[in-house]
């Protein structure tokens, strides 16, 4: 039997499904151009994997320096300075801390749910929690007018003139029927975050140092003793951050397989439900191995894992242009970038993660990565954009997903005020807006590329 529940309606100018990173960004950046903005989120917060996932680091603030000695550079600017500017008001955020080659800055969790409410408690803002998005509402063919999504009231239908996916796994733009790329794809493995309380912060630092990634001693120590049988840790390369709370680590140690080995594929019911058990048994293995082996940390406890396991890669569209692997490695710099990145490649497969560095530089994501080579008034944010796999290693982390939310919503708002398709905008033109095919000059006075952390 259908559900017997009478079905809500909305309308908005702009709807934004998801409220991650980026799409806080695009929500906030819409409705302060003054056009109506619903934001569905599927949890009770937003933060995305950020939060939900604990993944705890707003990485790709800095560029990356050859030096040991190098101190933090900053590189992004826009959305993201402004949010962690809101959470060292808070103190829900460290000060830089070295991350290989480059810097991060780890958040408190709770803090950033308080900071996401703020910036989308606007006027023009409806945010709906605990909405799951089912179906979506289609007109013409191709062109997306909204989304059925499921609440507790029962069905609640949203209609919007223009749509933003940021779901992070291109929800909305694979049940359009749109193409996408990911699916059933190797993808990295996921990894399910966890905190330590109860660490002796300044004896672990004195030990292992300010770098986040634990040398090769530890390494070589993890490959021995899960060698011996005395352990299972599957990967040897582990990630500890200290976090702005007192006596606690931040530990980015899982790699999660299946029980037979295999890599797991998120976008798979059964395999998704498997990583999230998979993934709690090896929290408590990571944290014995910690707790009996890592200076410090001898009287640890497991505070807290994510709320779901985190999910580094899955769907991304198919766009008018793609972010290739050779744009990344090479600092390619485009006409119509909104965001730019000298995160490293991060590719998390295999017993260690593997990081490729560009150092002293950075690459352009263009905007036409968001924008999906078929279907009408969608555009997409954060990790589904169009990107090759390494490429996708390197964009999808939390500063740049800000600054693709930022430039998504000034799309947003222009193609909404002004009645033009989103493939139309030109972020190298004045107001964004060009109505002709040929080329025009770059112009960095565009509010879409003053979005991007162009500072």
């Amino acid at each position: 039997m259908r559900d017997q529940r009478p079905i809500s309606d909305i309308e908005a100018d702009v709807l934004v499904v998801g409220g991650g990173a980026a799409g806080v960004a695009a929500a906030t950046t819409a409705a302060r151009q003054g056009v109506s903005v619903v934001l569905l989120e599927r949890y009770g917060f937003c933060g995305g994997g950020a939060v939900a996932s604990l993944s705890g680091t707003v990485c790709g603030l800095y560029f990356a320096q050859e030096s040991d000695n190098a101190r933090p550079k900053p590189l992004v600017g826009g959305f993201a300075a402004e949010f962690v500017a809101r959470l060292e008001e808070r103190g829900g955020i460290t000060q830089p801390i070295r991350y290989g080659k480059t810097f991060t800055r780890t958040h408190d969790p709770l803090v950033w749910r308080e900071v996401g409410d703020s910036f989308v408690e606007h006027p023009n803002i409806r945010v709906v929690y605990h909405a799951l998005v089912t179906e979506v509402l289609t007109e013409g063919g191709e062109r997306i007018a909204g989304v059925v999504a499921y609440t507790k009231q029962g069905k609640l239908q949203v209609r919007a003139r223009l749509t933003v996916d940021a779901s992070g796994d291109a929800d909305v733009a694979a049940m359009a029927g749109l193409e996408t790329a990911g699916d059933g794809e190797a993808v990295q493995n996921p990894t399910m975050i966890f905190r330590l309380l109860g660490v002796d912060v300044t004896r672990f630092l004195a030990k292992h140092g300010r770098d986040a990634i634990l040398g090769a001693e530890t390494a070589e120590l993890i490959r021995t003793l899960d060698d011996r049988g005395e352990y299972r840790l599957p990967r040897s390369k582990v990630f500890l951050f200290p976090t702005p709370r007192p006596g606690e680590l931040l530990c980015n140690c899982t790699r999660i397989l299946g029980r037979d080995g295999r890599d797991l594929d998120p976008l798979r019911f059964e395999d998704l439900t498997e990583a999230e058990v998979q993934g709690r048994l090896q929290v408590r293995e990571y944290a014995r191995f910690i707790r009996d082996h890592i200076e410090g940390c001898d009287r640890s406890y497991v505070n807290d894992t994510g709320v779901q396991v985190g999910i580094r890669q899955t769907r991304q569209i198919r766009g008018v242009s793609m972010l290739r692997n050779e744009d990344v490695v090479s600092g390619r710099k485009r006409g119509s970038g909104i965001a730019r990145s000298a995160w490293p490649i991060e590719m998390h497969r295999g017993t260690a993660p593997k990081l490729t560095w560009l150092f002293d530089d950075f690459y352009e994501v263009p905007y036409e990565c968001f924008v999906p080579e078929h279907g009408e008034s969608l555009l997409v944010a954060g990790r589904c954009l169009a990107a090759e796999s390494e490429a996708m290693a390197s964009a999808r982390v939390t500063a740049q997903c800000f600054s693709y939310g930022h430039a998504i919503g000034h799309a947003a708002a222009i193609a909404v005020q002004e009645g033009v398709a989103p493939r139309a905008i030109d972020p190298g033109l004045p107001g964004g807006i060009c109505r002709s095919s040929r080329p025009r000059a770059r112009d960095r006075s565009c509010p879409i590329r003053r979005s991007g952390g162009r500072h």
